[in-house]
């Protein structure tokens, strides 16, 4: 086993904790690598860890936006931002939740200071902070709960009038329920039980709908 897929043998013990190696993540990653390369394109890593296999899809989009946003700050942070959005992950331990939350904000603040640099807007790394909050849970990813026993509840932030975010909240149980009909993690279209038009896919319920705002104001949905 390799340096750094475990932290204790304890944990091993206990709870299976065995991280995937590097190069066993870029070679799965680039078996798939048209939609690593897609940043609205949505991952959901049901055993995340502390980031391995979502770090490296996160590099992998933000080279993408880094590349077509031709020096622009707005730009930059609109794309990072609908990367980031991408991301999912579940995992039953807390203190690799917490890790992972914040390798994936370093990951971003990384790059952000270095193409954004004094242009950028200092309340868009709170903004990915915030999203990465609901974005990576911890719970179990067989239940679909939380520690607490709640329904896991993710949020989708889709981009609309150019440079909106709406948000809307699903509970992952209805997400997955219908995930062998349908490759996407959320609903293309609809807000409520109905079927997908074109399709005979059932849409998932909204927990939570909120008013499209910037995407600074992201923070302000608590």
């Amino acid at each position: 086993m390799g340096e750094g897929q475990v932290k204790s043998r304890r944990r091993v013990v206990d709870h299976g904790e065995v991280f995937t190696a590097e190069r066993e993540v870029n070679a799965m990653l680039d078996m798939v690598r048209q939609e690593t390369e897609r940043i609205d394109s949505r991952f959901l890593e049901p055993a995340c860890g502390n980031g391995n296999f979502l770090a490296e899809v996160l590099r992998r989009k933000l080279a993408v936006a880094t590349r077509r946003c031709r020096r622009d700050a707005a730009v930059w942070e609109r794309d990072a931002f609908v990367a980031v959005a991408s991301l999912y992950g579940v995992e039953l331990l807390e203190d690799n939740v917490a890790e992972c939350r914040d390798r994936l904000l370093g990951i971003v603040t990384q790059e952000w200071e270095r193409v954004c640099g004094r242009f950028g807007s200092p309340e868009f790394l709170d903004a990915i902070a915030f999203v990465l909050s609901r974005n990576i849970q911890c719970g179990d990813a067989l239940t679909m709960k939380t520690a607490q026993g709640e329904p896991i509840t993710f949020s989708e932030w889709s981009l609309v009038f150019g440079d909106k975010v709406k948000r809307r909240d699903y509970r992952l149980c209805d997400l997955l329920e219908n995930q062998e009909e349908t490759p996407s993690l959320f609903p293309s279209t609809g807000t409520a039980w109905g079927v997908e038009e074109g399709t005979n896919v059932r849409l998932a319920p909204v927990v939570a709908e909120f008013a499209p705002t910037s995407i600074f104001g992201v923070v302000d949905h608590g």
